[in-house]
C-alpha cells in the first residue's frame, strides 16, 4: 500500500504541476510584468527587461527567509490562480454547450431560430430535390446536389437546432434521436445504461470526454487573460487565442463524444432493455421505439 499511496501522490503532483501551478506561474508573471508595463509600453521589450532586472537584483539582497516568502507566495498565487480558472470551466462549458444565464437569453433564442431557419431551409431543399428526382431515375449531379444538402445540414446540427451553440446542438441531437428513434429518455436513462455497458465501450467514451474537459481547461485561461487585457492589451490578445484554441479543440472532442454515445445506444440498447426486462433475453438487434418506451417508464419512475 505504500508503494501505492507514493504513486498516487507523484501522479496527483505531477498533475498539479500541469493544470494549475505552470499556467498560473506564467500568468502572474504575465500580470505583474503587464501592470507594470500597461497600455503606454506594452510591448517595451526594453522597459521589461530592466524591471525584471531590478525585481530580481531587490529580491537577490533580501535574506534568505525573506526570498522562500516570495517563492511561496508566487507559487501560492500561480496556485490560486489555477483554481479559480478551474472554477471558470464550469462557466466555459455552459457557454460551449448553450446554456446561457439570463442576461444572454434573448441571444439564445436568437440565435438558435436563425440556426434551426437554416436549417429547416437546407432540409426543404433536399425534400424537393429527392421528390423532383426519384432515386431509379436520379442523375448523379441531382444526387450531388442532395448530398450537397444533406451535409450542410449535418454542419449545422444532426438533428433540428435547439441550442444556440454548434457544440450544444451535438448533444441535443443526440438527445433528440434517443427520444424519436428509441423512445428513450437519457436524463433517465444514460445513468442506468453506463452501468450495462461494456468496459471497452466506456473507457472509449470516458477518454473523449476526458479531452472534452481538457480542452474546456484551456479555453478557460482566456478569462483572466482577458481581465489582464484591460489593462495591458497583449493579455487580451493571447486570451483571444487562447480561448479559440479551446474551442476549436473542445469542438472536436464534443463530436467525438457524441458520436460514441449515439453509437453506445445503437449498439449496446438491448443490453439496457434485456437487463430491465424490456426485452426477450434472446432478442437482438436495436432498439425498438416500444422497448425504449419501456424503459424510460421504468427509468422514470412516475417522475
Amino acid at each position: 500500500m505504500n508503494g501505492f499511496f507514493q504513486e498516487l501522490a507523484k501522479k496527483l503532483a505531477e498533475r498539479w504541476v500541469a493544470l494549475l501551478l505552470v499556467p498560473g506561474a506564467l500568468f502572474a508573471v504575465s500580470a505583474v510584468a503587464g501592470l507594470h508595463l500597461g497600455h503606454g509600453h506594452a510591448l517595451d521589450w526594453t522597459m521589461t527587461a530592466n524591471y525584471v532586472t531590478k525585481t530580481v537584483e531587490r529580491i537577490a539582497k533580501l535574506p534568505g527567509g525573506a526570498q522562500a516568502a516570495v517563492i511561496v507566495g508566487l507559487l501560492l498565487g500561480a496556485s490560486a490562480t489555477g483554481l479559480v480558472v478551474q472554477a471558470m470551466a464550469g462557466v466555459t462549458r455552459r457557454f460551449f454547450l448553450g446554456a446561457w444565464p439570463w442576461p444572454l437569453r434573448s441571444l439564445a433564442r436568437w440565435r438558435t431560430r436563425r440556426r434551426r431557419d437554416r436549417w429547416d431551409r437546407l432540409l426543404e431543399r433536399r425534400g424537393d430535390l429527392v421528390r423532383a428526382h426519384p432515386a431509379g431515375q436520379r442523375a448523379p449531379e441531382r444526387q450531388e446536389e442532395i448530398d450537397e444538402a444533406a451535409a450542410k445540414m449535418n454542419a449545422i446540427a444532426m438533428a433540428r437546432p435547439g441550442r444556440p451553440t454548434w457544440m450544444g446542438d451535438r448533444v441535443h441531437a443526440v438527445e433528440s434521436v434517443a427520444w424519436q428513434r428509441y423512445g428513450l429518455d437519457l436524463t433517465f436513462v444514460w445513468p442506468r445504461l453506463w452501468l450495462v455497458l461494456p468496459e471497452t465501450t466506456r473507457a472509449e467514451i470516458t477518454a473523449a470526454h476526458a479531452s472534452f474537459a481538457a480542452s474546456v481547461a484551456v479555453a478557460s485561461w482566456a478569462w483572466p487573460l482577458l481581465l489582464l487585457g484591460v489593462f495591458w492589451w497583449p493579455a487580451a490578445v493571447a486570451g483571444l487565442i487562447v480561448g479559440a484554441a479551446g474551442r476549436v479543440r473542445a469542438r472536436d472532442a464534443a463530436g467525438d463524444l457524441t458520436a460514441l454515445t449515439e453509437s453506445a445506444l445503437d449498439l449496446h440498447g438491448r443490453l439496457l432493455a434485456t437487463a430491465l426486462g424490456a426485452a426477450a433475453e434472446d432478442s437482438s438487434g436495436p432498439l425498438t421505439a416500444d422497448e425504449g418506451a419501456t424503459i424510460t417508464t421504468v427509468a422514470r419512475k412516475g417522475r
